[in-house]
């Protein structure tokens, strides 16, 4: 019990040291055209629970039916327990950041257009997924340090309506999006 503790800090103390040497060595740029065809989601399920919203992202950005992908984080999760959207949590942690958990891998072996990191609280594993994600776009909220997020919207994480809608707004004006999504 003692060791696995010591080991969990150990692990936890690569990562950051990973986070440290990833920022001050950022990887390269994805290059992607303007628009948005595929949209990454990151969420901390822990603090909102209602993934599948982000579904209406198809709708809203008239993109095909599998360009949403999310990925959820839980502090705890039962392997057991169906969950409807994919999940990783802290004892996915490996070593030097590494991510062990089939489904995270999957998440970050594409790349997307754009990276919503929908958390608005410090925590390794969603940083560490944010930092691996290759995406031209980041998207996130202003009580995450500023380095994760190129747009970053200050509203509610709990209000996903308005959200989307400023989203959408900044999309349209930086000409990622066109004038006739809804």
């Amino acid at each position: 019990m003692f060791l696995k503790a010591l080991k969990d800090k150990f692990k936890h103390k690569s990562g950051l040291k990973f986070l440290k040497e990833q920022f001050e060595n950022p990887p390269d740029v994805v290059s992607r055209k303007n628009g948005i065809t595929s949209i990454a989601i990151i969420v901390d399920l822990d603090q909102f629970d209602k993934a599948e919203l982000f579904y209406q992202f198809v709708d809203d950005f008239k993109l095909r039916p599998n360009a949403v992908k999310i990925i959820g984080y839980k502090n705890y999760y039962d392997k057991n327990s169906p969950y409807a959207t994919p999940v990783f949590s802290d004892k996915d942690l490996g070593w030097n950041g590494d991510i062990e958990n089939s489904y995270a891998l999957e998440f970050l072996s594409r790349e997307y257009d754009m990276l919503v990191n929908y958390f608005n609280q410090e925590n390794l594993m969603l940083q560490l997924m944010s930092i691996k994600t290759r995406a031209r776009i980041n998207v996130g909220f202003s009580e995450i340090d500023e380095r994760y997020n190129d747009l970053i919207l200050e509203t509610s994480l709990s209000d996903f309506n308005t959200f989307k809608k400023e989203l959408k707004k900044y999309l349209k004006v930086l000409g990622e999006i066109n004038a006739r999504c809804k």
